[in-house]
């Protein structure tokens, strides 16, 4: 028995740390598909199989109101952050003038895809209000997904490059040093919700890894990958 999962990059560290033991206790085994969220959306509007989808909060109420997936649960809030190679020193990323620094400092900007995932939409907009869009553009690296952008990151290790994506997708990833959040006046904090399909070939089995994703004994491991 297969269960199918489409989810945000965002889950994907969070996905992997209890797959083993649920795979276990149910018999199933998981074959989870993780990208952007928009791409991820696309996929399953466009009908591929699925029976349980992970993607932003209002994503997954606007498509239960749709009557496409039912009992939403939140699994927790997670934030856009920055990352460097681990062995570079961290930039002061506190406040918004100190990030506008550090992008004009940064040899390279590696990032998810900035028109379908959160995190990539949201540092062009920030960009944008800091007036560095068309100064920034001939340094973005942008990948499909921020786990590709991080993983990208960490193996090339370029002197001064920097990364930005959602803080799970850094903190899964060996060979960066999480700098932090962006600052507050341009914090972006998205929750993000699991939900069975209603064409679920396996409910149950999709519910009850809800359950586990979203349940209180998951709390700490969910807070420990990035979730809020």
């Amino acid at each position: 028995m297969t269960l199918r999962v489409l989810s945000a990059g965002a889950a994907k560290g969070l996905v992997g740390d209890v797959q083993a033991g649920f795979e276990a206790s149910s018999g199933a085994t998981i074959s989870g598909s993780f990208s952007a969220v928009g791409a991820i959306r696309e996929r399953f509007e466009g009908g591929e199989a699925c029976d349980l989808l992970i993607l932003t909060a209002r994503q997954l109420a606007e498509l239960e109101t749709a009557g496409s997936v039912r009992g939403v649960a939140p699994i927790g809030t997670v934030r856009t952050a920055v990352a460097v190679p681990a062995d570079q020193v961290k930039p002061d990323v506190s406040t918004g003038a100190a990030f506008a620094a550090a992008m004009r400092a940064a040899s390279a900007v590696y990032m998810p895809d900035a028109y379908k995932s959160t995190a990539g939409i949201h540092v062009r907009s920030v960009l944008g209000a800091l007036g560095l869009e068309a100064e920034m553009t001939p340094k973005l690296r942008m990948f499909p997904n921020g786990e590709t952008a991080m993983r990208t990151l960490a193996e090339e290790a370029p002197e001064g490059g920097i990364g930005t994506t959602q803080m799970t997708e850094i903190l899964y990833t060996p060979g960066l040093a999480l700098v932090g959040p962006l600052p507050p006046e341009h914090d972006l904090s998205t929750v993000y919700a699991a939900a069975v399909s209603t064409r679920a070939a396996m409910p149950r089995e999709a519910e009850a890894l809800v359950a586990l994703l979203t349940g209180a004994a998951m709390a700490g491991l969910r807070q420990r990958s990035g979730f809020e």
